[in-house]
């Protein structure tokens, strides 16, 4: 065994082996993505582990600590300013890579990076404003500006639940939730609509809202070839027609 000097205090560690290893062994907290105890050879990829070393009275230097090996007398600092900045760097150089990643955002919160905005998965395509303009006909979704940025936002009282704008999302940032009888969608951490949801007269599932029923109704009424109206879920529907 060997000692090192890790912010002041000694450890008794391992000799030649990872000192990001040897860190966490003590309790030594140091942020890393790509590093893994079972995996021989670090690569350093993240370059989230730096830590300043010092050997034997020489300059200190910033250096990734899974690829620096323990020997004697190692001096350690963990949270230098030099430290601190190339954390932050390696953060940011990151969250360009994945602007989503939940624990990049924490990493960029716990070292005090403000990012430009929050990411909120919408890559603006305006698919879910255009099909529920052009294909629903509810016109539920608007484009607007705040602070500068485009928004996918809702136009009050407008939303029918219907859900068609989460189903064509390709990125999923417009969720749908049924929570036994009411349907919540929603776009980031905006509410776009809360609905009670029918039951199917059938087999009692919850399957559709009531503005969403009576809106289908009032567009499908001048059809000559539609049937009676019903309040059946798909798989009940399907199965009544057929057997009618």
């Amino acid at each position: 065994m060997i000692t090192i000097v890790v912010d002041g205090k000694e450890y008794n560690v391992e000799k030649d082996i990872s000192l990001l290893k040897a860190l966490r062994a003590n309790g030594v907290s140091i942020p890393s993505l790509c590093y893994h105890p079972a995996l021989k050879k670090p690569i350093g990829a993240c370059r989230l582990c730096v830590v300043e070393v010092c050997q034997s009275g020489g300059a200190a230097k910033t250096a990734l600590s899974c690829a620096v090996k323990t020997s004697d007398g190692l001096q350690v600092k963990t949270s230098t300013d030099a430290v601190c900045a190339a954390r932050k760097k390696a953060i940011l150089q990151l969250l360009t890579l994945a602007p989503q990643s939940e624990i990049l955002l924490k990493l960029a919160s716990d070292y005090g990076i403000e990012i430009p905005f929050q990411p909120d998965g919408c890559i603006r395509c305006r698919l879910c404003e255009r099909v529920c303009s052009d294909i629903v006909g509810a016109a539920a979704l608007k484009m607007e500006k705040r602070d500068g940025r485009n928004y996918i936002v809702s136009v009050e009282g407008a939303c029918i639940g219907c859900g068609t704008c989460a189903n064509i999302c390709p990125t999923k940032a417009i969720r749908v939730e049924d929570k036994e009888s009411v349907r919540t969608i929603r776009i980031r951490n905006e509410i776009i609509g809360v609905h009670p949801l029918e039951q199917c007269a059938i087999c009692g599932k919850r399957f559709a809202t009531p503005r969403f029923l009576e809106y289908i109704h009032h567009r499908t009424l001048p059809h000559p070839d539609v049937k009676d109206h019903h309040h059946y879920c798909p798989s009940c529907a399907k199965l009544y027609l057929v057997a009618s």
